[in-house]
Formats: structure tokens, C-alpha cells, sequence
């Protein structure tokens, strides 16, 4: 069971507080009438789905309902980080650097 640090209680906390919810860092087109469908079609349903790190969003449902983001290795299902919604993505290689890979 991964264990999960919400950055807004400050608690680290089991799985099943949480529920995932998707790759973080996608961005809804401002204006989805204006989109062809084939953009549209990619922005609901194509993500990537690296071996390594990858950038996901999750909602702490059993405590304070509020969506943060989690830097996990998908390798070793490690979670490395997480931080606020909003806040920018962390620089891969000055994170590795401080959770020494």
C-alpha cells in the first residue's frame, strides 16, 4: 500500500484516503467549440504513460477533499513528492538529485 503525504493536512497518510485522479499538468483549451475533434479527442483521452516518472494528480477524499499533485516513479510505485495544485511542476533533475537517484 503506498503511503501518501497531502500537502494541505501536512499528514502522511494510507492509499486508501485518496483517489487518483489522472495525469496532472493537462490543460483544458480555453475555447472548446474552436478545437477540431481530433484536439479535442486528444485532450480527453491521449496521455502519456511513461516507465519512470510521472506527474499525477489525486484527491485527498477522506480528509480535506482537495486536489494536489504527486511526482511517482511507476517503476518502484514510490511516490518521491507532492505539492499543491497550482503550484509548478518540480525540476526532475534537482529532485532526483535531493532523493538521491
Amino acid at each position: 500500500m503506498l503511503m501518501i503525504h497531502c500537502p494541505y493536512c501536512d499528514e502522511l497518510l494510507p492509499e486508501a484516503e485518496f483517489a487518483y485522479a489522472g495525469e496532472a499538468h493537462i490543460i483544458r483549451p480555453e475555447d472548446p467549440s474552436a478545437v477540431s475533434d481530433e484536439e479535442w479527442e486528444k485532450f480527453l483521452f491521449i496521455r502519456t504513460n511513461v516507465k519512470g516518472l510521472h506527474f499525477e494528480r489525486w484527491r485527498h477524499v477522506h480528509g480535506c477533499g482537495r486536489f494536489f499533485n504527486a511526482v511517482r516513479d511507476t517503476v518502484s510505485d514510490r511516490i518521491l513528492i507532492t505539492y499543491k495544485a497550482g503550484e509548478p511542476k518540480p525540476e526532475l533533475d534537482k529532485l532526483l538529485a535531493e532523493v538521491g537517484q
